[in-house]
């Protein structure tokens, strides 16, 4: 069976899914790959909104950057008032007297994704502290010290235009994607698993000759419908939990494609 085959009947003709046990346990692991990039597109499409978010705020928040210099590692300006400008999605903070803290610009971050801060002595960058957070950049605050070669030629005029003239890379999609679809295929490993333990079971109850290898392939296979179908929701429903769903429509599409399957006399 060929994979656009499968493709067809796992979405036309369950009963000829029985026919998975036969594809090599590799290309079953491709597919499997291929259902997770899949399941990936509503978490993709989240954080293309969340990027879209930060580039509308940092545009706004853009306007309101005042004219500064860096000079001997301190923020050197006219405008003697700091001030906090708050978004939907980002916290800054403007406070050329050092009356902050870095402390204090991650303490500000309430529900809000980024906050940022051009203090007196340094930027300051802190991100959401979540696991994902600290798997990929290992900390979610970073300040740098305006004693950095990398910061002396740093200007309001080229932060403001900076931020004005941001666009998204088409490309942080794709790594969005492909970063979501590990998460995605660890969770499709465990609830097939799972279902395929309670499949298998079911395949003794109905004396099919079928292995736990044969009913895992063909579970994966069963799962191409239900996943899909949880794609579409989680893409207009982002909190909606999709593994129950999953696992229900999986199991029952896999009872329909054992029904002929040869029995054990």
């Amino acid at each position: 069976m060929r994979f656009l085959q499968l493709v067809k009947n796992s979405i036309l003709h369950f009963n000829e899914l029985k026919n998975a046990k036969n594809i090599g346990f590799g290309k079953m692991i491709l597919y499997l790959l291929l259902l997770s990039l899949i399941a990936a597109i509503p978490i993709t499409l989240q954080v293309r909104q969340v990027f879209s978010d930060i580039q509308s705020d940092g545009q706004e928040i853009a306007e309101q950057i005042p004219d500064f210099t860096v000079e001997d590692g301190k923020m050197q300006t006219n405008e003697q008032d700091g001030f906090i400008y708050q978004t939907d999605s980002i916290i800054f903070t403007f406070d050329p007297e050092g009356q902050r803290t870095s402390d204090d610009i991650s303490k500000d971050m309430i529900g809000n994704f980024l906050s940022i801060g051009l203090l007196q002595e340094e930027a300051v960058l802190s991100l959401q502290s979540n696991e994902a957070t600290e798997t990929i950049f290992g900390n979610n605050q970073f300040e740098l010290s305006y004693d950095d070669s990398r910061m002396q030629n740093l200007t309001g005029e080229m932060i403001r235009n900076e931020l004005s003239q941001s666009k998204l890379p088409w490309w942080t999609l794709l790594v969005a994607l492909l970063v979501a679809t590990y998460p995605s295929f660890i969770n499709l490993i465990v609830i097939l698993l799972i279902t395929t333990i309670i499949g298998n079971l079911y395949s003794r109850i109905q004396r099919t000759s079928n292995r736990f290898l044969d009913n895992l392939k063909i579970m994966i296979a069963s799962a191409t419908l239900p996943v899909i179908i949880g794609a579409v929701i989680n893409s207009f429903s982002a909190g909606f939990d999709s593994t129950m769903l999953i696992a229900i429509l999986a199991f029952f599409i896999f009872m329909q494609a054992i029904k002929s399957t040869k029995k054990i006399e």
